[in-house]
């Protein structure tokens, strides 16, 4: 993400009416990446598939309640959190920045207040890092460039984003770079404790991983896989015979 404008937003809310007005005001100010979720269920989905940069979440939702959706969240990423909810409780707004929300903000709100909080949380987090990123934030495959921080592969040919569960796969490959990364260990990394089960969309995610990272998915040289015990990311690309 070069420009926080390019972020890539997910708002939350059981209210349509509140979804259309914030996607309003963020449209007005020039965020344009932004897509939305009105339950738990959906949230998920559009968070696994989208992977974004900054989630605006409300509290209470038909399905669930925002603080139980962050905590899944942070299994897998990052992502900054800023509530927004019309519970104005002390004991809220404790929890949720306990939980490591970046930011609680109460309905009614103005406009403005939104923008400046949500602008003063990327520039914290993702603008930041983007500036004066570390070369641990980045992964080189070849052709290819991971941006660890915010997902994006960047291609001779264009770009592509991870998910949040094949970046939590990336990540725990690449701490281990060299080495063989077990079933477990990987599954782990991506549904905690209770994977048990995981092992079939385990294969799933490191079968769409690959063909985000490797020029031929089919005849992978970076992600490998051995047999009967996990995968390995290699540290150099084997020459050519």
């Amino acid at each position: 993400m070069e420009h926080i404008y390019e972020a890539r937003i997910l708002l939350v809310d059981d209210q349509p009416d509140i979804l259309e007005m914030l996607k309003s005001i963020l449209a007005r100010r020039g965020f344009r990446n932004v897509r939305t979720a009105s339950d738990c269920r959906s949230a998920r989905s559009s968070f696994d598939e989208y992977a974004p940069q900054m989630v605006i979440l409300d509290i209470m939702l038909p399905d669930g309640d925002g603080f139980s959706l962050m905590r899944d969240f942070r299994l897998t990423s990052d992502a900054p959190v800023l509530f927004l909810s019309a519970k104005d409780e002390d004991n809220d707004r404790l929890l949720g920045l306990g939980l490591g929300a970046d930011d609680y903000i109460t309905k009614p709100f103005l406009p403005d207040e939104l923008i400046l909080r949500l602008t003063a949380v990327l520039k914290r987090t993702y603008f930041s890092s983007f500036r004066g990123k570390q070369e641990d934030d980045v992964l080189v495959l070849g052709k290819r460039t991971v941006h660890l921080k915010s997902g994006v592969v960047r291609t001779p040919d264009g770009e592509s984003s991870l998910t949040a569960k094949e970046l939590a796969l990336l990540k725990k490959l690449k701490e281990n770079r060299g080495n063989i990364v077990t079933f477990d260990a990987l599954s782990d990394a991506v549904w905690g404790e209770n994977y048990y089960g995981y092992e079939n969309t385990l294969m799933v995610h490191i079968r769409r991983l690959r063909e985000k990272i490797e020029e031929n998915p089919s005849a992978p040289v970076w992600l490998l896989t051995v047999r009967g015990l996990g995968y390995k990311l290699i540290k150099e690309k084997p020459a050519l015979s």
